[in-house]
């Protein structure tokens, strides 16, 4: 028997790692792959195409219409793609979502069907001339070109992404997700084409299943899995990557805080602040860092929200955030103009206050408590369960819920005193109105 909600790896094989999460709780499973790629320029814009394209239709159900159909004959499933940052890492996924076997009393082996319909969309594509069909990757090219376009519509979102941007503008964290419309342009079928056979033959591949299956079931998974991947000899060096040397490496010193100012029609302006943590996810601080950023930022009870909304009135929101994976903080508010010095100054003044050691009991407790109830939110959705140990697997990390609670719980305040010496100011991003 199978520990309810930690992710045991089943196997792996020719660069493909399963593994199994059973959570018994709820109606539905889940079955998850996780292509990983490093982030680059030259692949970033065709690892967002890849899914795009391959959700448009298979051999078998050869538009999204037919997709769509499918999954309603699977008593209502789903199915979604795309691409996340995790670090350097650019993840290609594809979700899919159905009732557990055992609620369909009519149906034999019912689990196979959904995952024979994800490896079909993965592993099937439709094909015209022995490459992608061009009217699906003229169609998604476009709708890329436009969801790039239209970052700027998310303000807040934006300042964040574009502090980290410049922050990290020669590494490679610095490129967006969705890559630029310059790469785009030079995608062409067959060049996506292969690339996509890359990915299938060579990309390190996870492939996690959530919810209640039996055991002896999931040895079909494996059996089906050794008929799409024939090569899986190659490794991009992804392994082991934040086992610290890497980490460290990669991280610029700051010498000197980077100010970048941009101008857009905005009623509110966003200030963002960048900072390196020096912290890796492996290392013991890491935890420490953890309860850090909640006092900084986490909620009403910070010092942020105390003392730059609450009593300086100054922001219209304001919180902070950590990036494990690249051991980056990032604090962003929204406010007026006229206020981005005395805003800074005030932001700043309590990292300080934080390292000379003012962090009262209430601080300390509220911050502790309010991230074990944001651990208890993760495990109430299958999908965040699931990436949450696909992203400690990456991080090359160890903890399930009940470990990182514990370990978040014995974070003394001396501990957080000790971590918050170790950050450092990096980029103060700001982003005014024309003319201003």
């Amino acid at each position: 028997m199978l520990k309810e909600e930690n992710a045991e790896r089943l196997c792996s094989f020719n660069n493909i790692e399963v593994y199994y999460i059973p959570v018994r709780k709820f109606k539905t499973i889940t079955i998850s792959f996780f292509f990983i790629d490093t982030l680059s320029k030259d692949t970033v814009s065709k690892n967002a195409l890849v899914p795009a394209v391959l959700r448009r239709g298979c051999k078998s159900y050869p538009t999204m219409s037919d997709i769509s159909l499918r999954l309603e004959e699977l008593y209502g499933g789903s199915f979604d793609c795309g691409v996340a940052k995790k670090g350097e890492y650019h993840v290609i996924y594809f979700h899919t979502e159905c009732i557990a076997e055992k609620y369909v009393a009519d149906m034999k082996d019912f689990f196979k069907k959904p995952f024979e319909l994800i490896v079909d969309i993965i592993t099937s594509p439709v094909i015209e001339n022995g490459i992608f069909k061009r009217e699906y990757v003229v169609q998604e090219k476009e709708s890329l070109k436009r969801l790039i376009e239209r970052r700027v519509n998310d303000k807040v979102q934006y300042a964040i992404e574009r502090c980290f941007e410049e922050m990290c503008k020669d590494e490679p964290f610095g490129i967006y997700d969705y890559g630029d419309i310059s790469g785009l342009k030079e995608v062409s079928e067959s060049s996506l084409y292969e690339h996509y056979k890359n990915i299938i033959d060579n990309y390190p591949l996870k492939v996690f299943v959530t919810g209640d299956v039996p055991i002896e079931k999931l040895e079909w998974i494996k059996q089906n899995l050794l008929k799409i991947r024939h090569n899986g000899e190659k490794d991009n060096n992804n392994n082991n990557k934040y086992n610290g040397e890497y980490f460290l490496a990669e991280s610029n010193k700051v010498e000197e805080v980077k100010q970048v100012t941009e101008h857009m029609a905005v009623n509110q302006a966003k200030l963002s602040l960048g900072f390196r943590t020096n912290v890796l996810p492996t290392e013991k601080d890491y935890y420490p860092l953890i309860v850090f950023d909640s006092i900084l930022g986490g909620g009403v009870y910070s010092k942020l929200f105390q003392k730059v909304r609450e009593e300086a009135g100054l922001a219209y929101y304001i919180f902070s955030q950590l990036e494990k994976f690249k051991g980056l903080l990032l604090i962003t508010c929204g406010i007026e103009i006229k206020d981005r010095n005395r805003a800074v100054d005030i932001i700043l003044k309590q990292i300080d206050s934080i390292k000379s050691g003012n962090i009262t009991q209430y601080e300390h407790e509220s911050a502790i408590k309010s991230i074990e109830t944001g651990i208890g939110f993760l495990k109430d959705n299958q999908l965040k369960i699931t990436d949450y140990y696909f992203s400690q697997i990456l991080a090359t990390t160890n903890d399930n819920f009940q470990t990182l609670a514990d370990k978040i719980k014995r974070v003394s305040i001396e501990d957080v005193i000790n971590v918050s010496k170790k950050i450092e100011l990096d980029t103060i991003y700001f982003l005014a109105s024309n003319g201003q």
